[in-house]
């Protein structure tokens, strides 16, 4: 017992240490947000929006990021003391992930003619929307943030997290003090997304060099498919349930912006924006409890032992969100005031329904990463891609018929859904280890 205590305990020290910068990046990114908001109006804010949730789509489509293969292939290395293959799958990683991004700018560039107009940008903000394709890079860097968790490092990447939000403010608060409008505001986004690709691999290689030395940049030769038989299979399968996982809240605000506009869009991304509080821990909390359960799961203890650590850390996170999902209640026309101003009031409703499907949603994170490190991310990508195909294509009816609170209907009702069979999934397969 002391044990599963102890695992649980680095899962959330290494949660806090993430959540240490998340905490100070959460405070700046209220001011920009509150900065972009007051000086842009719903409207505007709703274009600001909707090009970087394309942007983001199209990303979370078509990149391919390996931070678990790096971390479930790294464990082994590691275990082995193989440094050599260690350093053979971080250069394969980081291959693979470089060329996903790279299709990804190219595909963004090419459907932003097509697809901005539909969305309600002005020709000057398609014509922009090009070059703002390179904000891709934003996503593109999973492989260091998986090395930098394999050896425990998230205190890295808890600075690392004040690097976006820092700059979008510093640019924010130029763009509202030159009054560049949303082409000001789209360059300071573009700006902190470089930012974010150049450090986080930056710091990952000061890293992985400091580690491995030579090794990194000259290791032995083979291959690291041939070390780690199966990682296409893995990297397929678990970027499919990354992608479908991701993929409602990406495509959701496109989707009201396509349906209802994007002065609707500018609303429903304020309510949006009020429920990272609860999603961004849970994703973090999956993150860094994949590296633990992985580690379980290469020690023989994939059943009973996993079942009692998943079940404590989901607890204790459903546990941290309740009264989350309380003071919104509560107090929902204050708080999205206090991000939006008055103009933005009329959100207060979805934000209280957002934030509950966040809370449901906190226990599907955990079950993802379980899976994974047993070996069944396919399984959670069905579950996920399950849950998506039954909610995300009658969102547009949702909202046409009930407005702005049919997003919030579809969220609830896929978080539900989702969360139902990841935790079921796990019970079932834990049982055979």
């Amino acid at each position: 017992m002391t044990e599963r205590v102890g695992i649980a305990g680095r899962i959330f020290k290494g949660l806090g240490l993430v959540l240490g910068g998340k905490a100070g990046a959460g405070v700046i990114s209220l001011i920009y947000l509150v900065i972009a908001a007051r000086a842009l109006g719903p409207r505007d804010y709703g274009i600001l929006v909707l090009v970087h949730a394309y942007v983001t789509a199209v990303c979370g489509i078509v990149e391919f990021p390996a931070w678990q293969a790096i971390i479930r292939y790294g464990a082994e290395a590691t275990a082995d003391n193989s440094p050599h293959r260690l350093a053979r799958l971080l250069r394969f990683g980081t291959t693979v992930e470089l060329a996903g991004g790279a299709a990804a700018i190219l595909v963004a560039m090419i459907l932003a003619p097509f697809v901005g107009p539909h969305l309600g940008w002005p020709p000057q903000t398609v014509a922009f929307a090009i070059p703002y394709s390179f904000a891709v890079l934003g996503s593109v860097r999973s492989v260091p943030a998986g090395y930098l968790q394999l050896i425990g490092r998230f205190d890295l990447i808890g600075v690392h997290n004040l690097v976006q939000p820092t700059i979008r403010l510093a640019g924010a608060l130029l763009a509202l003090l030159t009054g560049w409008g949303i082409a000001g505001f789209l360059v300071a986004w573009l700006i902190a997304a470089l930012a974010e690709f150049a450090v986080l691999w930056g710091m990952g290689w000061w890293c992985a060099r400091r580690r491995l030395g030579p090794v990194l940049h000259r290791p032995e030769s083979g291959s690291a498919r041939t070390d780690n038989p199966g990682i296409w299979r893995f990297l397929v399968a678990s970027n499919a349930d990354v992608t479908l996982n991701e993929l409602a809240g990406r495509i959701a605000p496109l989707i009201v912006g396509w349906v209802l506009g994007p002065a609707m869009a500018g609303l429903f991304a304020i309510a949006q924006r009020a429920t990272v509080i609860i999603a961004q821990p849970a994703q973090i909390l999956g993150n860094t409890a994949y590296a633990e359960l992985a580690r379980m799961v290469a020690a023989g203890e994939g059943g009973a032992p996993l079942r009692r650590t998943l079940v404590r850390v989901v607890g204790i996170a459903l546990a941290a969100a309740a009264p989350v999902v309380l003071i919104a209640a509560l107090f929902p026309t204050p708080i999205i005031t206090l991000l939006g101003g008055t103009a933005f009031k009329a959100a207060g409703g979805i934000m209280v329904v957002l934030i509950a499907a966040r809370m449901i949603a906190v226990i599907g994170p955990p079950c993802s990463s379980a899976l994974s490190a047993m070996g069944y991310p396919a399984l959670s990508m069905s579950a996920n891609l399950f849950a998506s195909m039954i909610f995300l294509p009658i969102l547009p009816w949702l909202l046409s018929e009930a407005g702005l609170m049919g997003a919030g209907l579809q969220a609830v009702g896929q978080a539900l859904l989702s969360s139902a069979l990841l935790s079921g999934l796990v019970w079932r397969r834990s049982q055979l280890h």
